[in-house]
């Protein structure tokens, strides 16, 4: 059994909804599009570009984009469905 939580992948659905399968085997998709185009911050405000959205990497287990310009934690996109 595993003893931490990491993303194995990740493929991109539609929209701002990326499907995440987990190292436990348990997959979740998630929709990020109310947090991104409700966002004020310039720096989350630039990923309601859909082309720079899907441009995501998987790096240590982790979503990011950008060189860790944008991440989330491990756990919220385990637990959530919206972010």
């Amino acid at each position: 059994m595993t003893n931490y939580l990491e993303i194995e992948s990740a493929e991109y659905i539609d929209g701002y909804k990326i499907e995440l399968k987990f190292n436990d085997e348990k997959i979740n998709i998630v929709d990020f599009e109310n947090f991104i185009m409700n966002s004020g911050h310039p720096d989350i405000k630039k990923y309601q570009d859909i082309d720079l959205f899907k441009n995501f990497n998987l790096t240590y287990g982790e979503l990011e984009w950008q060189d860790y310009d944008l991440v989330f934690p491990i756990a919220d996109l385990y637990e959530k469905q919206e972010i």
